[in-house]
């Protein structure tokens, strides 16, 4: 049995303005379990990105609780949820979101230096072992710039992994990208995963949500169904996304 390493109780996220009341997430009931690659999936304005933003403490609640390592963190005050944040979690976005005035080692190098994992020279020989790791130590000293996209979300990966975090999140991590780019950047995250790195990724793409070992699907702000798959493996590709497919199909997605 594996341990739940990040749980929602019956979070709620409702949206006000006037008397409008938009509820974009109805009470959801949601754990992750350590070593496991989650996605979620489900239709435009289904509440998935929302949904990570709870649970990460990005946004607040309007219900419920969120519990890290069986810790409540809805509780926390800010500078408390941002020292969590920085110490325990690591952020993928579908912009990269790097420093446009530094290079990408020193974007990678900053981030390490926020969570304070080890000492200046400790994190700077890890931030360069990640860009090597990502195949991007060539372009360590260009600036964001100067660099493609790829390379760039390859960067802002390393930027995630250099404070060791126990969980790492990803919104629409390849949204931005073009195919080859798309396949290099999903190589990575899931070897990232067979490395023992948990990870919950937001995706509309079936590609990307096929790396998965469990998908979540959400709808009108609650998690309908769940698919459960074996470890990716590149040589059951494509019977994995035909299985992916048929679910979702079934879903009516």
């Amino acid at each position: 049995m594996k341990n739940t390493i990040l749980q929602g109780k019956k979070v709620s996220r409702i949206f006000r303005q006037g008397s409008m009341r938009n509820t974009v997430l109805d009470q959801v009931d949601i754990s992750i379990y350590e070593g496991d690659f989650t996605v979620i999936m489900g239709s435009s304005g289904a509440g998935k990105s929302t949904l990570l933003y709870a649970l990460s403490g990005m946004d607040p609640v309007s219900g419920g609780k969120v519990f890290y390592k069986d810790r409540e963190i809805t509780s926390l005050k800010e500078k408390q949820m941002a020292d969590l944040r920085a110490k325990e979690f690591g952020f993928v976005f579908q912009q990269t979101n790097l420093v446009s005035n530094l290079t990408l080692f020193e974007n990678v190098a900053v981030a390490g230096y926020v969570g304070r994992k080890g000492s200046t020279e400790e994190i700077r020989d890890r931030a360069g072992r990640l860009l090597r790791q990502m195949k991007i130590d060539k372009a360590q000293n260009r600036f964001p710039s100067q660099v493609s996209g790829g390379e760039a979300q390859r960067a802002a990966i390393a930027r995630a992994m250099v404070g060791k975090p126990g969980l790492l999140f990803a919104d629409e991590p390849t949204g931005a990208l073009n195919r080859s780019n798309t396949t290099e950047v999903l190589n990575l995250l899931t070897d990232l995963n067979r490395s023992g790195q948990s990870i919950l990724m937001v995706t509309h793409d079936m590609r990307a949500a096929a790396r998965g070992n469990r998908i979540l699907y959400l709808e009108d702000g609650k998690v309908l169904d769940e698919l459960r798959l074996p470890p990716y493996s590149e040589i059951r590709e494509q019977n994995r996304e035909s299985q992916v497919s048929g679910w979702l199909s079934g879903l009516r997605w």
